[in-house]
């Protein structure tokens, strides 16, 4: 996968989380959820382009990782949803399988890095 096809595919994934949050029930545990979610479930894209502008291989690695951890964060509380049945289940079941697909991506470019980095000499 290009880069520019991920930066995509993680700002339509923003996208879809905001929709979710908005979707919310206005409950004591609805806002809490909604003010967790959407921060972390907007935060890797974001994350995503300061990796793609890194100004070394470590900086890379680690907004990387930074992005990773906002997406099995937001996965995890995508999941709450569907497991409390907040909301009903389609529309969130398939944003978090999404999750679950960015987190593997991620997780595997982050993986590649770091091997690679520790098979260089500085």
């Amino acid at each position: 996968m290009k880069p520019e096809e991920l930066s995509e595919r993680l700002l339509n994934f923003a996208v879809r989380v905001g929709r979710v949050v908005d979707a919310l029930p206005d409950t004591r545990i609805g806002r809490h959820v909604a003010g967790q979610l959407v921060r972390c479930g907007t935060s890797a894209p974001a994350n995503y382009e300061e990796a793609c502008a890194a100004e070394s291989r470590a900086d890379f690695i680690h907004k990387m990782r930074i992005c990773l951890k906002e997406l099995r964060e937001s996965r995890m509380w995508l999941l709450y949803i569907i497991r409390a049945e907040i909301l009903p289940g389609r529309a969130v079941t398939d944003v978090h399988d999404e999750s679950n697909q960015l987190c593997n991506i991620i997780g595997q470019s982050v993986a590649t890095a770091t091997q690679n980095a520790r098979g260089k000499k500085p």
